[in-house]
């Protein structure tokens, strides 16, 4: 055994461990997913105490802490109301460079959503410029779904 004061030999070991899981999205965020999937189409959820609708959907409100329950469809399309715009190339990046990843608060919700901005010359954006969903041809349920949003 060795001392208290005594240094510590550091092993590293180099290599990659694969750690297998499932993660459910649960009943909300599933309609969420399955409507984006099977009909294009964004759902919040309204708030029955502060009538905000929130997007994505989600099950509890973030501004009041009460259980939502009125689904809303809210549009595709919406306003940028802040933004970074990537212009380095990495393998874990879904869309190649120059593009954005910003917060749009979508027609009809009450709160922002991350997401990314694609489409145009980054050096044309601006805050409050209003933007509109493009939908992935094949979706698997899931937020990149939408595949981003461009400049309308």
């Amino acid at each position: 055994m060795r001392k208290p004061n005594e240094p510590v030999e550091e092993l590293v070991y180099q290599g990659r461990i694969k750690v297998p899981y499932t993660w459910s999205v649960g009943e909300v965020g599933s309609r969420f997913f399955i409507e984006l999937r099977d009909n294009q189409k964004i759902f919040g959820k309204r708030c029955p105490a502060c009538r905000k609708v929130l997007v994505p959907a989600r099950k509890i409100c973030g501004i009041c802490s009460k259980q939502t329950e009125e689904w809303v469809e809210v549009g595709n399309q919406g306003t940028v109301q802040t933004f970074t715009v990537v212009r380095y190339r990495s393998d874990v990046q879904p869309l190649k460079p120059p593009f954005g990843y910003g917060i749009i608060k979508l027609d009809g919700a009450d709160t922002g959503m991350a997401h990314l901005l694609y489409g145009s010359d980054p050096a044309k954006w601006k805050i409050g410029m209003k933007v509109k969903a493009v939908f992935k041809e094949k979706r698997t349920g899931n937020i990149l779904d939408i595949k981003y949003f461009e400049p309308i």
